[in-house]
């Protein structure tokens, strides 16, 4: 494995540790949501990691079939929360951060075109969209705290 591979497998690792615990975290929260409106928001945590595990899916992939290393096992850290605000906010700061790093590996893949030439646009491609989707979940959980 080359070096950037080597590199790559280990963020996209991180990656879907982040994905796995956001999906775990969505459902887990989905179930303590009650109230007025509890059922959209219910609806929409569940959908939201519904994409949270097509990200895993997409990582998986890209780890193990275009820069031959081994998908982790491994959880990112959940956070808890009881309140739908609190659960909403919680959501919310995890999607911006996983967008921060998600851009960070995608200029990584960037900045080593050439080091790539069998799996860059792919990376490229598999990388954008989930940055696009998990852009989606901050527009998406902002409406819901009516930011």
């Amino acid at each position: 494995m080359s070096n950037i591979n080597g590199e790559l497998v280990k963020m996209l690792n991180k990656a879907l540790e982040l994905e796995h615990a956001a999906r775990i975290q969505y459902l887990a929260h989905a179930e303590l949501v009650k109230g007025i409106n509890a059922e959209k928001i219910i609806e929409r945590l569940k959908e939201i990691a519904s994409d949270e595990e097509k990200h895993e899916e997409k990582f998986r992939n890209l780890i193990g079939n275009y820069l031959d290393g081994e998908p982790s096992m491994g959880i990112a850290e959940t956070h808890r929360a009881r309140k739908i605000d609190e659960i909403l906010e919680v959501n919310l700061t995890s999607e911006k951060e996983a967008i921060d790093y998600y851009k960070q590996i995608y200029q990584k893949v960037f900045e080593n075109k050439e080091a790539l030439p069998y799996a860059f646009e792919t990376l490229e491609h598999e990388l954008r969209h989930v940055i696009l989707d998990e852009q989606e979940h901050v527009v998406e959980i902002s409406l819901l705290l009516g930011k």
